[in-house]
């Protein structure tokens, strides 16, 4: 199974996935569905290399989880280094992640797809 499927099986239908940055950053943007919710994770996996995804704090409260924590990517295109905190903010409804919200240094970001 592709990474992205063990993801996409976790959301709601309705999932709705924003990715705050400008267009230069691969991934950037407002996704809406299963299938557009595919295609962000697509892309985040095929735009990065991965070297640290550490989530260090998880707070809940109703149908919201905050998790806040630190990560380090490689942009492919460039191999300018991206190393950031981020935090994650995620709805839920019932099991399923109904919006989840992403929010990093996108300026570290920016510099690492320029390069």
């Amino acid at each position: 199974m592709r990474p992205w499927a063990y993801l996409v099986a976790l959301l709601d239908p309705d999932i709705e996935i924003e990715f705050y940055g400008p267009s230069i950053i691969p991934y950037a943007g407002h996704y809406r569905g299963k299938a557009e919710a595919r295609r962000f994770f697509e892309t985040v996996l095929s735009s990065v290399d991965i070297h640290q995804f550490d989530p260090l704090d998880f707070f809940g409260e109703g149908d919201k989880v905050t998790v806040t924590g630190h990560l380090r990517l490689t942009a492919r295109s460039t191999g300018g280094e991206i190393e950031s905190d981020f935090a994650h903010v995620i709805t839920v409804r019932g099991e399923k992640w109904l919006r989840f919200r992403d929010f990093m240094d996108t300026s570290v970001a920016v510099a690492a797809f320029s390069a």
